[in-house]
């Protein structure tokens, strides 16, 4: 296990309640452009709390959700109840416990910046039939489109625990673009934009690894300083955050 693995422990709540679901228009890219079909057999790793998991689901497909985080994967094991088609398992992207050629898609959401990726591909190239397809999909806030974006950044960056050190770990394109050197990929942009009440813009913020917990040094100054955030830019009581989900979808070349 990774000591990434506990960074969300004790933001399961915030995090199912306040974070940004995913596009259906995620599922359309897959059909349109990698022949996605409900008999196909979807690993989802990383799954937090089943949030693209719950978009396979809902497309007929039957997930197993690998999870390494107790607090998350409790999470998603009650959406079980809900979907037959799906199967919740503690394990990480490094070893999924998957058995060899067993799905024909892997999902990612916001995971694959914590993953060892050397071990991640070579897992992946194991657990995965002939021709599968790894997806990439993470959504977000726009970092840099617009004064507000970027004092929210600032924000994060001065009253957040670590957001500098890890900052850069979220820029992930190089990452990708080696992660299928030598195969198949194509991205595409999903464009949005999120309608947020303060109550809702302090609860995502609360469910970034990144944000100091009640009790923290750095707490109160962050809640003050969101307060002061939502009132500079929201209009009649509610905060407009432009959006984007990147989708990345890749197939591994032969080894050489």
């Amino acid at each position: 296990m990774s000591e990434h693995t506990e960074r969300f422990t004790g933001r399961v709540e915030d995090y199912e309640r306040y974070r940004m679901r995913y596009s259906t228009a995620v599922i359309e890219i897959l059909v349109g452009r990698c022949g996605l079909r409900r008999e196909h057999m979807v690993a989802d790793i990383g799954a937090g709390t089943g949030m693209l998991a719950e978009l396979f689901l809902q497309h007929g497909n039957a997930v197993i959700a690998v999870e390494p985080n107790d607090d998350m994967r409790s999470a998603c094991a009650r959406l079980e109840s809900a979907w037959p088609g799906l199967l919740v398992v503690k394990a990480t992207a490094e070893a999924t416990g998957l058995e060899d050629a067993s799905v024909d898609y892997i999902a990612v959401g916001r995971a694959f910046h914590w993953f060892d990726l050397e071990r991640a591909a070579k897992e992946f190239r194991r657990i995965l039939r002939p021709g599968g397809w790894v997806v990439l999909a993470s959504n977000s806030r726009e970092r840099d489109d617009s004064p507000q974006s970027v004092e929210y950044e600032a924000l994060l960056r001065e009253h957040g625990t670590d957001y500098e050190a890890n900052r850069e770990r979220y820029e992930i394109a190089p990452r990708v673009d080696a992660f299928f050197a030598g195969g198949e990929l194509f991205r595409e942009e999903i464009r949005g934009e999120q309608r947020l009440t303060l109550e809702e813009l302090i609860g995502q913020t609360q469910s970034l690894s990144v944000t100091p917990e009640s009790g923290h040094a750095n707490y109160e100054g962050m809640q003050r300083a969101l307060r002061e955030f939502f009132a500079r830019w929201a209009v009649d009581g509610v905060l407009v955050m432009s959006t984007v989900c990147r989708v990345a979808c890749g197939r591994f070349g032969i080894p050489a």
